[in-house]
């Protein structure tokens, strides 16, 4: 039975729930009245729910589908504006004792090249990411209680805040780690991470098992409660995922929004971040195989209506996606980008030899950073590295309170010119630095309350005398 306020995960995701669903969707692609009755709703900028979503995105008819669109870059500019916040993914270690059919790191996979970073390697590939203009790391490593134990994640994480290098601080630590237990949750936030992020993979269980067939990581039920624990566990800011290509896309997008949902109504405050990979090579890996690929117009859309769903979500693409389709997706929802990423333990203080290759699927976009951020600013977007809000404690439910509210944008539009300053300062080519000047320039102009465009107007012009690190 489908119960969104259960703690049990086949029953706020319940898998008839998701299948009527479906066929309703199914059923009302193509009605016109039901539509406009969603996309009024929906205007309201509220959300809407996962069954109305899933008609939205079946959709069919061409004028609706426009107004989808249209609706999705309105919501998007509305609660995140032009501001896209930048990060990079540090692998720790590719040891796992799982299965995953989708994954080089699985068990069985013997020729991959294991390796785990030890602390001083850590401090390396930090101040290599720090050398490079990054504020805000996601840690990533593979399932092992032997070789990657709790104690191992928090250490690193201690080592990484601890390193000040020239003018550089990593200032916000994600963990994109297995699911635990909730004592462990409250270790990780006590270690002071900002988002815990999980990917589903898929919501199906049935396909979750076949695709999980051994290690601790088969167990539907503990993985997708694993949110809930990490809640209790204190931890305010979750992010959810799901890896588009192992399943049917529908299913997932529905699950993925009444998981949102769930968090939403059951625990206070939903999700923080929604994460939409899709399956890509890597090693002895074949997406092929999966018989589920999406196409870059469904990727679209399905960001579109994510956006629409989850007004208030951070949406993040990787680098997993090519330049073409992230451009395409920035202006349908996306908040959150990486940029010259590498997806192998280490490789940003030296690129790995082929022979070593320990990444964990290939990047699609090999750009560096100052080319990303050069092309975000060509397009009239303001790349941030701001923390403001997680070293403020504007967490969980009181961040979404106040971006429902639309007051974060008080905050959060200063500190991203802020921070962008202070990489134009530090980091940037002196081609990035031009366009970026000129854009700070204009955006200043775009902060109606007088006093907050007074004081970021006299923090930017300290950071350019050398001074750092201001926030609102």
């Amino acid at each position: 039975m489908y119960d969104v306020m259960s703690s049990k995960a086949e029953e706020f995701i319940s898998d008839k729930e998701i299948r009527e669903c479906l066929d309703y969707a199914e059923k009302n692609k193509n009605n016109r009245e039901l539509i406009d009755q969603i996309l009024n709703k929906a205007r309201k900028m509220k959300g809407i729910s996962h069954k109305e979503a899933i008609v939205l995105l079946d959709c069919e008819l061409e004028d609706k589908n426009e107004e989808i669109y249209q609706l999705a870059k309105e919501i998007k500019q509305e609660f995140y504006g032009n501001r896209i916040v930048m990060f990079a993914p540090l692998y720790l270690s590719n040891y796992c004792i799982n299965g995953c059919e989708y994954c080089p790191y699985h068990a069985k996979n013997k020729h991959i090249h294991r390796k785990k970073l030890t602390q001083e390697e850590i401090r390396a590939e930090v101040i290599a990411l720090q050398d490079m203009g990054h504020k805000r790391l996601a840690l990533e490593a593979g399932e092992d209680p032997k070789n990657n134990p709790i104690e191992y994640i928090l250490e690193s994480i201690k080592t990484i805040y601890s390193i000040h290098h020239k003018n550089g601080d990593i200032r916000r630590v994600n963990v994109n780690i297995a699911a635990t237990t909730v004592e462990e949750y409250r270790m990780l936030k006590e270690a002071g991470i900002g988002t815990y992020i999980l990917f589903q993979e898929t919501y199906n269980k049935e396909s979750y098992e076949k695709l999980h067939p051994t290690g601790p990581k088969s167990n539907y039920a503990y993985h997708t409660e694993a949110m809930d624990r990490a809640m209790d566990g204190g931890i305010d800011d979750v992010g959810l995922g799901v890896l588009f290509g192992l399943n049917n896309y529908r299913y997932d997008f529905t699950g993925i929004i009444m998981h949102a949902e769930h968090l939403e109504t059951a625990k206070g405050c939903g999700p923080h971040t929604i994460s939409v990979p899709r399956v890509r090579r890597a090693d002895d890996i074949d997406p092929d195989v999966f018989d589920n690929g999406i196409s870059d117009e469904t990727f679209a859309k399905i960001v579109a209506c994510i956006r629409i769903a989850v007004p208030y979500t951070g949406m993040i693409v990787s680098t997993r996606e090519t330049k073409e389709s992230r451009e395409r997706v920035l202006e349908l929802g996306i908040s959150q980008i990486s940029g010259g990423s590498r997806t192998s333990v280490g490789g940003y203080v030296e690129p790995e030899a082929e022979e070593d290759n320990s990444a964990q699927f290939d990047v699609s976009d090999n750009r560096t950073l100052d080319e990303v951020v050069k092309w975000l600013m060509d397009m009239g977007y303001v790349p941030s590295f701001c923390t403001a809000c997680y070293r403020e404690g504007r967490t969980g439910d009181r961040f979404m309170s106040l971006l429902k509210s639309k007051q974060i944008v008080n905050c959060c539009h200063p500190n991203a010119l802020m921070t962008l300053k202070e990489y134009l300062e530090d980091y940037a080519s002196p081609e990035t630095k031009e366009v970026g000047e000129a854009l700070i320039k204009k955006e200043l102009e775009v902060i109606t309350n007088p006093k907050v465009k007074e004081k970021a107007t006299e923090y930017i012009e300290k950071i350019h005398e050398g001074n750092r690190d201001f926030r609102f």
